[in-house]
C-alpha cells in the first residue's frame, strides 16, 4: 500500500510540473502582440482611407489623444477631424513596434512615418508614439495615445 501511495504522489507531482510549465494558450489568430500590431497597422490604414467605422471601434470612448504639439483630443474630435478631411493622410507606415502586455492592458511603442496634412498644414514626417490598450470584453481598445515628432538633424 505504501508503494502505491508513493507511486500516485510521484505521478501527481510529475503531471503538475508538466502542466505548470506549459505556456498559456494563445488567442485565436495568434499572440496578443501580433493582434495589437495588426490593430496599430489597421489604425494607420484606416487613417489613410478615412475609415471612421474602424477608428470608432478601436478608440475607447474616453481616449486621451495627445498630439505632437501637446494638444489633447477626444474621440469625438478625432473622428470629426477624419470625417471632415481636416486630418488627411496619404500614407502612414509604422515600424520599430514593441508590445508589452500586462494582463488585460498593453503598451505599444513605435515610429510612424506619415505624409499628410492637418487643417491644410503639412504634418509629414516621423513620429515616435506610445499607445495604451485595454481589453474590453472581446476586443482591444486604445485608451491613451501620444505622438512626438522626431526632429531631423
Amino acid at each position: 500500500m505504501k508503494r502505491f501511495v508513493i507511486a500516485v504522489t510521484v505521478g501527481v507531482l510529475f503531471f503538475a510540473v508538466i502542466v505548470w510549465g506549459q505556456k498559456p494558450a494563445e488567442p485565436k489568430g495568434g499572440s496578443v502582440e501580433q493582434e495589437l500590431i495588426k490593430l496599430e497597422n489597421g489604425w494607420n490604414d484606416a487613417s489613410v482611407k478615412r475609415d471612421v467605422a474602424f477608428l470608432d471601434k478601436i478608440l475607447a470612448e474616453d481616449i486621451t489623444d495627445t498630439d505632437a504639439e501637446g494638444a489633447v483630443w477626444t474621440k469625438t474630435q478625432d473622428l470629426q477631424n477624419v470625417k471632415s478631411g481636416d486630418f488627411a493622410l496619404s500614407s502612414a507606415v509604422a515600424d520599430t513596434l514593441k508590445v508589452r502586455v500586462y494582463g488585460g492592458a498593453a503598451v505599444v511603442t513605435g515610429r510612424n512615418t506619415i505624409q499628410g496634412k492637418f487643417k491644410g498644414k503639412d504634418i509629414s514626417g516621423q513620429y515616435q508614439f506610445t499607445d495604451t490598450w485595454v481589453k474590453h470584453a472581446d476586443r482591444w481598445q486604445c485608451v491613451a495615445s501620444h505622438g512626438s515628432k522626431i526632429v531631423q538633424k
